[in-house]
């Protein structure tokens, strides 16, 4: 018997150190080393297990990681797996960021118009220094995703 590794895929996301914000949001801080601020309560609402924490501010509050950076954890054996909070988005979505993802889609002012429908004016001003909205950074990080399938 061999006693080599085998390597498939990329490895899985590690939980650093994680801290429970205000409302369902997590400042997660991966081992990577990488920070983001993220909103568990779609994911809460989600499933009947969630109960507890979406109706229990001290509950949610209590959250650890667990031993091997692998899940959150509350009292009462709920946990929230590193892999799906990974795949969550963050809730920082800066001008930066819209920039940025203009370049990887390709995009001009006039098509990432198109493909958010809205105005030129607005991808100009979100370009800039205008406050993105919510829904504005999703549809943006839904069509990265789309891309990346595509190419991948």
């Amino acid at each position: 018997m061999s006693d080599d590794l085998i390597s498939v895929g990329a490895p899985l996301p590690r939980i650093g150190k994680a801290e429970a914000l205000e409302g369902r949001l997590v400042r997660v801080t991966w081992t990577t080393g990488r920070q983001e601020v993220v909103d568990l309560a779609p994911a809460l609402f989600s499933r009947r297990v969630f109960i507890p924490l979406r109706e229990d501010d001290s509950l949610f509050r209590a959250l650890q990681v667990d031993e091997w950076g692998t899940a959150l954890e509350w009292p009462g054996g709920i946990d929230f797996s590193a892999l799906w909070l990974s795949k969550l988005p963050a809730i920082e979505f800066g001008n930066d960021d819209f920039r940025h993802a203009m370049d990887e889609l390709g995009m001009t002012l006039e098509g990432m118009a198109a493909a958010l429908d809205i105005s030129r004016r607005q991808v100009a001003d979100y370009r800039k220094a205008k406050a993105i909205p919510r829904s504005v950074a999703f549809a943006t990080r839904y069509l990265i995703g789309i891309r990346r399938q595509r190419a991948g």
